[in-house]
């Protein structure tokens, strides 16, 4: 080839991978990913409040329902299940005693998630009320989101799964990196987490999602107003999970 023509080629090319960076960024921005294309209220911001005190030892509903809601994958194989949603036993001294308490743990879906900040294609993104989305066809399978998260909320899917239970969604896919979506599509259409739902429904709520923007929002006025904390604040993150009682 020609130096000429060799130019004219490269000139091409880079002229197409603009585009596609600028489309890039646009779809981002409007945040309609894998979603059905629906745009989030204006000036929401979704977080969560997690009461430990009401949250039953050993109870597993809220786990149960966001795998079927979301279907995901499990295999009895603790190297590449899948967690979203998960408990684990946290202990500390308290007046030379040790105590233990089971904590949930989940995407923390922060304002400044360094997930996002790390990823190389901006498969995952902030919707603009503050819910921290994957895109799975977009995901390269990188894992950089999984070394840049603190709170080892993300997942790797290595393979392939069967079970399907919920036809709605997509089965998910090998190959891309996963965490919980708050569940997003429900959100949008005025339903409850699946998690939160499943909750409520066996009595006093451990879970609750609100609009931290909203001043009369039981959430947001529970976050102002008691003894709550965030995982790993130093971290500026700023993440949107809060914990009652931990």
């Amino acid at each position: 080839m020609e130096r000429r023509e060799f130019l004219k080629a490269a000139a091409g090319t880079a002229a197409a991978a603009a585009c596609g960076v600028y489309a890039l960024r646009v779809l981002t921005a409007k945040g309609m990913e894998g979603l059905g294309g629906e745009e989030p209220p204006a000036g929401r911001r979704w977080g969560m409040l997690v009461d430990l005190a009401k949250c039953r030892e050993g109870c597993t509903v809220c786990l149960d329902a966001c795998r079927s809601e979301n279907n995901v994958a499990f295999f009895g194989d603790p190297r590449i299940d899948i967690h979203w949603i998960r408990k684990v036993a946290v202990r500390k001294q308290v007046g030379g005693r040790t105590e233990e308490k089971e904590v949930l743990l989940l995407c923390n879906h922060c304002d400044e998630p360094p997930c996002a900040q790390v990823c190389p294609v901006q498969a995952t993104y902030k919707r603009h009320d503050g819910i921290v989305i994957v895109d799975q066809h977009r995901c390269i399978g990188c894992r950089y989101c999984m070394i840049a998260c603190p709170y080892s909320a993300r997942y790797f899917n290595f393979r392939d799964h069967e079970d399907w239970p919920n036809r709605e969604h997509a089965r998910r896919s090998h190959g891309v990196a996963e965490s919980c979506n708050l569940c997003a599509h429900r959100l949008d259409r005025g339903r409850k987490p699946a998690c939160v739902e499943a909750c409520e429904a066996l009595g006093p709520a451990a879970l609750a999602v609100g609009d931290l923007n909203d001043p009369g929002d039981p959430v947001a006025k529970a976050v102002a107003t008691r003894s709550v904390k965030r995982l790993k604040e130093d971290l500026g993150t700023r993440p949107k999970v809060y914990y009652e009682g931990l």
